[in-house]
């Protein structure tokens, strides 16, 4: 079984995850960050992964600390739920659009944390959520992940589009990735032998 559950507490947040890799898209949140809840629901809806996810953090500064931290234990969990990581795709990639928005990501579940990130987002809040928080997510994600991730924002003039393209493509991605090859069923995909 593909499952997880991590706890991080630091004097700034305390976060639990709850993650099954192999679940049917079922999302469970209380965050304090409303926005990130709903992406973090295409995440789930996307890449058929059951989350659940509660933090408790020092919103009264910002949401910094809450979304880094979410994106930090949500790739703990992943790293541990994946396990040894034989028969997997290991690549995945996604084009998703929303009306004008049109996103690509594509995944390595390398065992190496890289993240590129290039999207232009055409204003600075969706709502009171701050865009820059996306790339913190991603960052504390990949980091303790050990993946590689390219995202690409390729158009777009609604922020709320262009983010929810972001989150979608990434749960479809990563749903690719995630997915067994029967050809490769007792294999690491790696020419090294170990990822």
């Amino acid at each position: 079984m593909r499952q997880a559950q991590v706890t991080r507490n630091t004097l700034e947040t305390q976060i639990s995850v709850s993650l099954n890799l192999d679940g049917k898209g079922s999302a469970v949140m209380n965050t304090g960050v409303p926005f990130l809840e709903h992406m973090l629901d295409q995440i789930a809806r996307h890449g058929m992964l059951d989350v659940e996810i509660t933090a408790k953090g020092d919103l009264h500064i910002d949401a910094h600390h809450t979304v880094e931290d979410i994106g930090i234990t949500l790739g703990q969990a992943f790293a541990k739920a994946l396990g040894g990581k034989k028969g997997i795709r290991r690549y995945g990639h996604a084009y998703v659009p929303l009306d004008e928005a049109l996103s690509r990501v594509v995944i390595d579940l390398s065992g190496r944390p890289g993240l590129t990130l290039n999207a232009e987002f055409v204003r600075a809040r969706i709502g009171d959520f701050d865009v820059d928080l996306i790339n913190e997510f991603f960052q504390g994600f990949v980091n303790h992940a050990l993946v590689t991730l390219h995202i690409d924002n390729l158009t777009g003039k609604n922020a709320h589009h262009q983010a929810e393209t972001i989150f979608k493509a990434f749960g479809r991605a990563l749903r690719m990735a995630l997915e067994y090859d029967q050809r490769a069923a007792d294999v690491i995909p790696s020419t090294k032998g170990t990822l």
